[in-house]
């Protein structure tokens, strides 16, 4: 579930000047450190598996949705995977889920006093109710942020509220909500229904979560294509009396176990410091998600087969992580969280790297730590030496809406890889086009190969200049990050004024 927000490009031009002098201070020997990364840029480019196996796993077992048998075969076909690969230490991590699984829906759009009825397809979106059968004015909000739902605070209530998914015409610096957040609004407005319209033209049915909390939302949330959106909007200009939806829909929802699946590399040096690399390997049932996660989980299994066919033994211990219930509420994700904190093992999570619809990338993301921009940005350079190509382009911002999210609201460093995807393929987001066709398997192998260089430099580095921060720390950097906001919308934020 790549959630893709405005993130200003940042160069730190000061840290282009003495760039191996600077990484001499994060490593005893520079040398050696480049030396892995030929040899780990060698290996991925001859012998990867991560294209091979991600086609194999969308043949055998289709869509990965979580609470599902796919979902449960995913589980397994990781496990087996990784197995394959020489880990003895793997294990299932299970948890409880309340599972969503979609059955019937229906639009109709009429004017008031009319039997004038329009059908429109529609696809419902995850944790809509079990049973909803609404009728209510339409009110057009528009993108649908914080200030159109205040705009027309006083005429929401018991109307059904008409949102972009995107940005239509976007504000420069305005930064779009999750459609789970533009739900919440809603229901906050008093709204009795929620019509999503998907900005992708080509008749594209968009699905997802449209609850902010992984549960049950109380109203209607649901989705139609860019063109009835149009056609919409162009009736409701056209016509003198309000226009009424109809929405009816039914669906199952029932508490599951889904299973985390966890390979362990133990550490050389420093067992007990953890980096935690994971991506999400569930996915939507309309597809199946191989561009939403198949790239990124199906790329962490093969970074984890690079360690082993290496012999890589870096200094702290390494987990290779495949998330379940990502797509319902990044349930696998908090799960996890939720065990080390009730362990007391939060703290020995040195760093998380998330790979969730990383593509081909061409520089790293410190996530706003600042106290991190040197030593990644050597890093970069490092792979920049191993292979030209690679443009190290730094960005120092963070965001939301993916499974680095629990781990990063409790303080742990959080990296990521700045990557790109075409048009094409962005447009098939969480939808029914999401499949192997849209997947370049040089550019997935480019993810396996940089993501590697850069596990293996924080995992053997003699030092990494930051630690998990403390409540008060992690607070001040989630407002300085400018996720304030969002987090309060999803009522995620736990500090008092």
């Amino acid at each position: 579930m790549h959630r893709i927000f405005y993130v200003p490009r940042f160069r730190h031009g000061l840290f282009f000047v003495g760039l191996a002098g600077c990484l001499t201070a994060f490593y005893s020997n520079t040398i050696s450190l480049e030396k892995a990364f030929l040899r780990i840029n060698e290996e991925v480019m001859q012998h990867s598996r991560a294209y091979e196996t991600l086609s194999n796993a969308s043949q055998q077992v289709g869509h990965r949705l979580t609470g599902s048998p796919n979902g449960t075969r995913a589980e397994t076909y990781a496990f087996d995977l990784l197995s394959s690969y020489g880990f003895k230490e793997i294990r299932y991590e299970p948890f409880e889920v309340e599972a969503w699984t979609r059955d019937t829906v229906t639009l109709s759009v009429v004017p008031d006093r009319s039997d004038n009825f329009r059908e429109i397809s529609v696809v419902s979106l995850a944790h809509s109710p079990v049973d909803a059968h609404v009728k209510g004015e339409i009110v057009d909000v528009g993108n649908g942020l914080e200030g159109d739902f205040a705009a027309l605070k006083d005429k929401l209530k018991g109307k059904v509220a008409l949102v972009n998914i995107g940005l239509a015409a976007p504000t420069k610096g305005a930064r779009n909500l999750h459609r789970s957040e533009k739900t919440a609004l809603a229901i906050q407005y008093g709204a009795i229904g929620v019509i999503m319209v998907n900005l992708v033209p080509g008749n594209v049915l968009l699905t997802g979560t449209a609850s902010v909390t992984g549960k049950l939302i109380p109203i209607p949330s649901v989705c139609i294509t860019h063109e009835s959106g149009q056609a919409l909007r162009a009736w409701m200009q056209e016509e003198a009396s309000p226009l009424h939806a109809l929405i009816d829909m039914s669906n199952t929802s029932r508490k599951i176990r889904a299973r985390n699946v966890i390979a362990t590399l133990k550490g050389s040096k420093y067992p007990d410091e953890k980096i935690i690399v994971g991506g999400h390997l569930d996915s939507w049932d309309l597809a199946t998600g191989a561009i939403d996660n198949g790239i990124g989980s199906f790329a962490i299994m093969d970074i984890a087969r690079t360690f082993k066919a290496l012999k890589l033994k870096p200094k702290r211990t390494i987990e290779f992580v495949l998330f379940m219930g990502e797509e319902q509420g990044l349930l696998g994700s908090r799960a996890m969280v939720e065990n080390l904190k009730k362990s007391g093992k939060l703290d020995n999570v040195r760093y998380m790297l998330n790979l969730d619809m990383t593509n081909d990338p061409t520089g790293l993301n410190a996530f706003g730590r600042s106290d991190m921009v040197a030593f990644l940005n050597s890093v970069g350079e490092t792979i920049k030496r191993t292979e030209p190509a690679f443009a190290n382009n730094m960005q120092n911002q963070a965001g939301l809406h993916s499974d680095h999210q629990p781990f990063m609201l409790e303080g742990v460093p959080v990296v990521g890889m700045n990557g790109h995807l075409a048009r094409e393929v962005l447009d098939c987001y969480h939808a029914n086009c999401d499949r192997m066709n849209l997947v370049n398997a040089d550019q997935l192998k480019n993810t396996v190969r940089y993501s590697t260089m850069l596990l293996y430099a924080l995992a053997d580095a003699d030092d990494i200049p930051t630690r998990r921060q403390n409540d008060t720390q992690t607070r001040d950097y989630l407002v300085a990050q400018g996720l304030r906001t969002p987090l309060q919308i999803a009522n995620e934020w736990r500090w008092k004024e």
